[in-house]
């Protein structure tokens, strides 16, 4: 490196570095995602150790035994990690401004405190804010430890000189190393303060659970890389104004990344939702068109979904198009079979899908349900109250199957559905089981679907 200070422009994407600014990064074509950055210069390069011979292990010399798996007192959250924190582990939670990550992380160290000696590291609130906040969310546990500090090499001090078990760090945007003359959040800052704590996790053998903050497009804001060092990356999801909340999983090298956790926003915290079908499909209004019952699988789990479609008359020369918790070019394309192969025509209306409580929807099984719920506005015909669909739609307007069928019906019989429309090709391998338990029809296509939920 020069012995000259400079300024260079990173990228807060892919942490590609240039020294001048670029509308387009070279590196992942973001583009307005370069900024500029000051780099002192270094009094002497580091050399590299010498005399040091690598630990290398065959798989047979790996005990897997050693894998502790620490309960966090709340299902909902063990589920979306795949059993539990791991030891050792790095666990990224990110979500929007003020949805519950600190909340959700304060109250599990009341049960984690139970066994575990927790440090709670802090650079946005003081020790009195966080006492304030731990009474309020009834957390007492005398386990827990409270640090107001910025500086990673004395946070990582700390934790070596101390027999800490787990350590939160809130958040990552605020901490910094101060050997680096970036601020605190810049992308070397976040990049090399993750490396810093993740290489004390694997040494110590100690969970650490780090809050990521989000930018204004909802991705965790910082460098991509850091996604790609951590063991685990969670999402809390939901709208400010519901009290729902939805905990997802996009990586986990210790789970599963399909399974999702629901919890309810009170006074004194998050609480678990054990029952999200119920929870969604609540208040649905009965003879009501332009509504249909959805049943989606999350990992391991069905769930039930209120799918609604609205279709009116335009009053543009451009008919408008909105999904909201549904993909839009999957609604685009089923809006032009739907008036291709079935007949009906939406050339000159607006079309609208919404998912009743923020739940995404992005599986091919819940084509059938979204199309009907059109169908069913644009006829203005009210469908049964009773009744559910789900099935995926080709381009020729048939109907093809979708995996987990039995555990889809089980649900919904056990919520008092008497009624459930699939593709033909499901109903052959139904056991005779799922097949008394409710009334179901196969359907070949579109069309048959629509009449047989009337």
């Amino acid at each position: 490196m020069s012995s000259k200070a400079k300024n260079v422009f990173v990228c807060g994407q892919c942490g590609y570095e240039s020294p001048k600014w670029n509308g387009c990064c070279p590196g992942c074509n973001e583009w307005n995602c370069m900024t500029e950055e000051f780099r002192a210069p270094q009094a002497s390069k580091v050399k590299r150790p010498s005399g040091r011979a690598p630990s290398v292990l065959t798989l047979d010399e790996i005990n897997s035994d050693l894998t502790v798996r620490y309960k966090t007192g709340l299902s909902e959250l063990d589920r979306v990690l795949g059993g539990g924190i791991v030891c050792g582990s790095m666990i990224l939670l990110s979500g929007d401004p003020g949805i519950g990550k600190s909340t959700i992380l304060l109250q599990i160290c009341e049960s984690l405190g139970k066994e575990l000696k927790i440090l709670y590291v802090s650079g946005e609130e003081s020790a009195h804010q966080l006492k304030i906040r731990s009474d309020r969310l009834g957390v007492k546990t005398k386990n827990l430890s409270f640090m107001c500090e910025t500086e990673v090499q004395t946070i990582a001090d700390y934790i070596q000189n101390s027999e800490t078990d787990l350590v939160i760090v809130d958040s990552i945007q605020t901490v910094n190393i101060a050997e680096l003359t970036s601020s605190p959040g810049s992308v070397t800052q976040v990049r090399e303060s993750t490396n810093y704590l993740m290489r004390c996790a694997k040494d110590l053998n100690i969970p650490i659970i780090i809050v990521g903050h989000v930018n204004k497009d909802g991705n965790i804001a910082g460098p991509k890389v850091l996604e790609h060092i951590v063991d685990a990356v969670l999402y809390l999801e939901g709208e400010r104004h519901l009290s729902y909340r939805i905990l997802r999983a996009v990586k986990n090298r210790f789970g599963a990344t399909n399974e999702i956790g629901v919890f309810e926003m009170f006074d004194k915290g998050l609480a678990e939702v054990q029952n999200p079908s119920l929870m969604l499909i609540a208040g649905r209004p009965s003879n009501t068109s332009g509504t249909c019952i959805a049943c989606v699988m999350e990992g391991s789990r069905p769930i039930l979904a209120e799918v609604q479609g609205l279709v009116t008359p335009t009053g543009f020369g451009t008919p408008r198009r909105m999904a909201t918790g549904f993909d839009y070019n999957r609604m685009s394309m089923l809006l032009a079979v739907m008036e291709k192969r079935a007949g009906y025509f939406f050339g000159n209306m607006d079309a609208y899908i919404n998912i009743v409580g923020g739940l995404k929807l992005d599986e091919p099984a819940n084509d059938l349900p979204a199309a009907i719920a059109l169908i069913s506005s644009l006829k203005d015909v009210a469908l049964r109250d009773a009744a559910l669909a789900f099935g995926e739609i080709g381009l020729a307007g048939e109907l093809r199957s979708v995996s987990n069928c039995e555990q889809r019906i089980k649900e919904a019989a056990r919520l008092g559905f008497k009624l459930c429309v699939l593709p033909q090709h499901n109903l052959q391998s139904l056991s005779s089981g799922a097949k008394q338990s409710m009334t179901i029809v196969g359907a070949k296509n579109i069309r048959e679907a629509f009449d047989a939920i009337l």
